[in-house]
């Protein structure tokens, strides 16, 4: 797959702040990336910096095959950006806006129309379009935002909290919006609703304090969390013993773990060694048994579990939930 955005060790400061600490990404064509980090950890400027909106201080961003800093116009004509915030000018309306926004990207008479028509559509403004954007909802006002980034069809799309202030039915559109542009296009998606992360992206990328901490899927994510895949075993506390036997007997089952027990019902979690699929292995070991179960199920883990684990801005010390550097270390930076 083409690479359309590429930046190689991307540096920010402010003062005495490194925001922004050498980022290394890639993203191809079809590629839909997540960009997690705590507030603070540097995305909204890297994502700045990544459509041209700030310079950075050393390393280089590149769009398609174009230098961003030797040739920022021609390089900003493939992106479309939707900033933190949404900025527009209140007193316009959507449609005024939109067509002032087609006309800076080279649109006019007709081909203005059809661009400003299609992008409203897309964004479930039809209603609004001759309100003034001042009087526009949070999340009205957000899809002006999103309208104006997609109006020109871009090969690159920068999204900074897109679904910010939608309701759950707008969330949805635009969510699937995104998966329909994404096999013909590079998207970022900037977000901290981690479930947007598993809907839409392909890929994530978490930062904390300006570096990257975790590159992968989603799976791959989760895969960190010390309980994936682990089976958890609810029997009468009765049956404990035979229950642990024929785990036992498992061979994919490193460890037993005892959860605890709570009105005659024993919690029994079976970990995998390397974190590999055991269920089917675990609930034939239990019929061959004849054992009573009364709840069994697989231990996935959570995309904010796996967030709060290896980000580390908000702990003493700079740990993170399991002692942080060894999170940081796993999960690299370029």
């Amino acid at each position: 797959m083409a690479e359309l955005i590429k930046t190689d060790r991307l540096t920010k400061r402010f003062g005495d702040i490194l925001a922004v600490d050498a980022i290394s990404l890639s993203v191809e064509k079809g590629q839909v990336l997540g960009f997690l980090g705590p507030n603070g950890a540097g995305k909204s400027t890297t994502m700045k910096m990544i459509t041209g909106f700030l310079e950075p201080d050393a390393g280089l961003v590149r769009i398609g095959s174009i230098d961003m800093a030797a040739h920022p116009l021609e390089a900003k004509k493939l992106i479309g950006y939707l900033p933190e915030g949404a900025p527009a000018y209140a007193d316009m309306t959507p449609r005024s806006f939109l067509r002032f926004v087609a006309e800076i990207r080279g649109f006019d008479g007709s081909a203005r129309e059809a661009r400003v028509g299609r992008a409203a559509d897309r964004t479930g403004l039809d209603g609004v379009m001759d309100q003034n954007i001042d009087t526009l909802s949070k999340g009205y006002k957000r899809r002006v935002g999103l309208a104006q980034a997609i109006l020109h069809d871009p090969d690159v799309l920068i999204l900074d909290e897109p679904t910010d202030g939608l309701d759950p039915n707008q969330k949805y559109q635009v969510r699937s919006l995104i998966a329909e542009m994404a096999p013909d296009k590079a998207i970022i998606v900037s977000t901290h609703i981690l479930e947007e992360v598993e809907a839409v992206c392909s890929r994530a990328v978490v930062i904390d304090r300006g570096r990257v901490v975790a590159d992968g899927t989603a799976e791959e994510l989760q895969r960190r969390l010390p309980y994936h895949n682990a089976v958890s075993i609810r029997v009468p506390a009765e049956t404990i013993d035979a229950l642990k036997a024929a785990l036992s007997s498992v061979e994919g089952v490193e460890t037993i773990e005892d959860v605890g027990q709570a009105n005659g019902i024993a919690h029994v979690r079976a970990i995998p060694k390397q974190h590999g699929l055991i269920a089917t292995d675990v609930a034939a070991a239990i019929r061959a048994q004849s054992l009573a179960v009364d709840e069994m199920f697989v231990e996935r883990g959570r995309l904010d579990d796996v967030f709060r684990q290896i980000t580390t801005s908000d702990t003493p010390n700079g740990l993170g939930v399991n002692g942080g550097a060894s999170a940081r270390m796993e999960g690299g930076h370029a």
